[in-house]
């Protein structure tokens, strides 16, 4: 394990009712907003992979998912 984790892109369910809070709190814990999205409860950032745990612990967050990449071949790569 090495000792510096990277940032990972996250997704962050809140409390819609307490979003400015919540937010604030998440900035607290490490987590850089690169989304906001209020009527929906979430918020996307970036955050070091050893804050998650931080990031899940503040009050309001509901849920914390790592972002995920899905890549297609180009069309004219074979399949494989």
């Amino acid at each position: 394990m090495s000792e510096a984790s990277g940032p990972v892109g996250v997704i962050v369910s809140v409390d819609p009712d307490r979003f400015a809070e919540v937010v604030r709190a998440a900035r607290a814990a490490g987590l850089t907003v690169t989304g906001e999205q209020p009527l929906l409860g979430s918020l996307s950032g970036t955050i070091a992979e050893d804050r998650i745990p931080v990031l899940e612990a503040v009050d309001g967050v509901e849920a914390v998912d790592r972002e995920r990449i899905v890549g297609i071949p180009p069309p004219d790569s074979p399949l494989q």
